[in-house]
């Protein structure tokens, strides 16, 4: 059955979040994301030999699907140049719509998901610096592999150079491949459209997106099966991290308030204590040391021996 939510039922968000505060927001992270990207790009010998490993592992296991779609889609270019498209387009286009479709339609539930797809994001930006890995489109021809991406590059914006535009592949990043955050990313879009997509075409999408994107990373020769698995695992780390993060940030902004509505007050005491100079005032004085006229004919009661002796020898001036 499709999803469904009793009206009522969600909590209303403390602060109502702001598209010109957000965007910006993103816009930093994902900023931050993609210099990283290329300032961790490793040493290329030691990318080759975990690539080979990534290999070795997968032969031994029997998981090495890479080589079969592969020839698939370099034989087929029905099937390899719309994948090349898939692999350099809907990775950027369909996670930043489904974000904004968040905000705009599921407010509630949009700072959670924003705040898991970060999380993993830069979790990930940790698997590019520790561990560089060369794409089996990189490896030596003599492993099998084609790289769809330049074999059909006539057919498209890109280059040789992964998915970057013709002219762009210094500025990426080629060894920064396990994880793969093409699928990470797919499995979050997945995750949304199943839990607040309406209708069965939602969740149609749901499951195959993810699913072509993992077979589509592997027969271009961007991944291996492994890389795959990797960005799922590093998408659930980022899941149950996320609210530790968002506990962590509201504890940040709590502060920064506490700290911006402290320091008018201290300012108003400081300035109380320079204007009055120490004197107190006391009854019968708008300010230190100048009282109201008293009575012509003596002191009133309770005043001091000295102010009745002032006030008896103001006549005689």
């Amino acid at each position: 059955m499709p999803h469904t939510e009793t009206p009522g039922t969600e909590a209303v968000p403390a602060t109502r979040m702001r598209w010109w505060t957000e965007l910006p927001l993103i816009l930093l992270v994902y900023a931050c994301y993609s210099a990283g990207r290329l300032v961790v790009r490793g040493d290329v010998s030691d990318a080759v030999d975990h690539g080979l490993a990534l290999l070795r592992i997968e032969k031994a296991l029997y998981l090495n699907a890479e080589h079969p779609l592969n020839r698939l889609f370099t034989r087929e270019p029905w099937i390899g140049i719309p994948a090349d498209f898939w692999y350099a387009s809907l990775h950027y286009l369909v996670t930043p719509a489904l974000l904004v479709w968040l905000f705009r339609s599921r407010a509630v539930r949009y700072r959670a998901a924003r705040t898991w797809l970060m999380t993993s994001t830069f979790i990930g930006l940790i698997g590019f610096t520790l561990l560089p890995t060369c794409p089996p489109r990189l490896l030596d021809p003599s492993h099998g592999f084609v790289d769809t991406m330049a074999y059909y590059s006539s057919w498209g914006w890109w280059g040789g150079e992964a998915s970057a535009p013709r002219g762009l592949g210094g500025m990426t990043n080629q060894y920064a491949a396990m994880p793969s955050l093409h699928v990470g990313w797919a499995l979050w879009c997945g995750v949304i459209l199943w839990k607040y997509g309406r209708g069965r075409w939602a969740r149609t999408a749901a499951v195959v997106y993810p699913l072509v994107t993992t077979l589509v990373v592997m027969g271009t020769a961007n991944h291996y099966f492994l890389d795959a698995l990797a960005g799922a695992a590093v998408m659930g780390a980022g899941y149950l991290l996320a609210p530790y993060v968002t506990r962590y940030a509201d504890v940040v902004k709590a502060r920064f308030r506490i700290g911006a509505t402290a320091v008018p007050a201290v300012s108003s005491g400081t300035d109380a204590a320079i204007v009055s100079d120490g004197c107190q005032t006391s009854a019968g004085e708008r300010i230190p040391r100048q009282r109201q006229p008293e009575s012509r004919y003596g002191a009133e009661p309770g005043a001091t021996p000295t102010d009745a002796g002032e006030e008896a020898r103001a006549p005689a001036r």
